[in-house]
């Protein structure tokens, strides 16, 4: 069975993107940077709500030929373009990148691809993983937490129907004053 990881920067306050999905206040710095691109070599699958992909795809598939790209920028955008993609929307209908779209029951699929054998799998997009969320599927969180407030926006945690417990495995401060923590589901 796979191992299934939710995790993104967000604000103090809860939010992955300001009202507008504004991220503006969201410069990691090369640590940070560098912790999101080691997490990526180790996923073997990532999952992508339709705003995450279409945010990500706009970008790191020529991430690697901007001029201004850093070397961890050009690692980063490489490792994106050639790692495993579900594209999960009922809105778009094609994708690209070693990306595949999902336009039925997301909560099945993803159950299904977290039966299988494999390596760890990563979601992304506030909509996804709430679904996920609200069906036990998430194995792990990671919050990347900057130290700012928007007030609102679009937020990292789903409302719930019942409680999630978790059990803190790691807390690293990272430069800027970003928290890192990584809990994962007490089972």
């Amino acid at each position: 069975m796979r191992k299934l990881i939710y995790g993104m920067n967000l604000t103090l306050d809860g939010f992955i993107a300001a009202p507008g999905d504004d991220i503006g206040w969201s410069e990691p710095s090369d640590e940070l940077f560098q912790f999101w691109s080691d997490q990526l070599q180790a996923t073997a699958l990532t999952l992508y709500g339709r705003k995450l992909w279409q945010t990500m795809s706009s970008y790191w598939p020529t991430g690697d030929q901007q001029p201004d790209a850093t070397p961890a920028e050009i690692e980063f955008a490489r490792r994106w373009r050639d790692m495993s993609k579900v594209v999960f929307s009922s809105t778009i209908d094609k994708v690209g990148w070693n990306a595949r779209l999902v336009t039925g029951d997301a909560v099945a699929e993803i159950a299904r691809l977290k039966a299988e054998d494999g390596g760890p799998m990563d979601i992304g997009g506030a909509t996804l993983a709430g679904a996920a969320m609200r069906a036990g599927l998430i194995d792990e969180y990671v919050l990347a937490t900057a130290p700012v407030l928007v007030g609102g926006g679009t937020p990292f945690f789903a409302a719930l129907d019942n409680w999630v417990n978790l059990n803190l495995v790691e807390t690293r401060t990272l430069p800027g004053g970003v928290i890192l923590n990584r809990y994962e589901t007490r089972r």
